[in-house]
């Protein structure tokens, strides 16, 4: 019972430390374009998320100019921003939790 307690809650330690550096890769690159659930100058998360895989998400961030007319764009003015794959994948996944928000 103990071991199912510490895995659980090494779990929910583990989820929470990825949200957190979700949450600090999109203030501190995202946000003056994006915001969680409302439109800003670009699409915001909620409804990023509802449209976009986990795939292709991570694809528009690490190159936006080569993906825009994949996505049905006709022109992106979102920049390519130099992260590494551990904040793409964090800020990946920070998109992806609003999704239904």
């Amino acid at each position: 019972m103990k071991k199912n307690i510490l895995a659980v809650l090494s779990l929910v330690s583990f989820l929470s430390a990825n949200e957190a550096e979700g949450k600090k890769v999109f203030e501190t690159y995202c946000w003056g374009c994006h915001h969680q659930t409302a439109v800003a100058f670009g699409p915001p998360f909620s409804e990023i998320a509802k449209k976009r895989s986990h795939d292709e998400i991570q694809a528009y961030i690490a190159s936006p100019e080569s993906m825009y007319k994949s996505f049905g764009y006709k022109r992106t003015v979102m920049t390519k921003i130099d992260l590494s794959d551990k904040e793409r994948e964090a800020i990946t996944k920070y998109v992806l939790s609003y999704k239904g928000k």
